[in-house]
């Protein structure tokens, strides 16, 4: 089990990118949560099996059909959250 926080940027928000982003991780049994940050990109904290976790940003770096991904970067924490689930997260902090 890793846990990896990952940031995507581009034209991300508004192009559907959470709720696909969900349901990719849904498919891959990822669990954490996706959420769109203030200065338009978005922010995914994702725990799973590597070979998951690298499909995930393998998605991430596509995005949905409308989204023009510029950038995926990514690092991995030393912290298991212990997610339940993953979720998106409707409220920029």
């Amino acid at each position: 089990m890793k846990h990896w926080n990952i940031k995507v940027q581009g034209k991300v928000q508004g192009v559907f990118f959470r709720a696909s982003t969900k349901a990719v991780a849904d498919q891959l049994k990822v669990k954490g949560f996706v959420m769109n940050e203030p200065d338009g990109s978005v922010y995914i904290e994702a725990e799973g099996d590597v070979f998951a976790l690298e499909s995930l940003i393998d998605f991430c770096q596509e995005g949905p059909e409308h989204a023009e991904v510029a950038h995926v970067g990514y690092e991995e924490s030393d912290e298991i959250k212990g997610f339940r689930n993953f979720e998106v997260i409707k409220k920029i902090k």
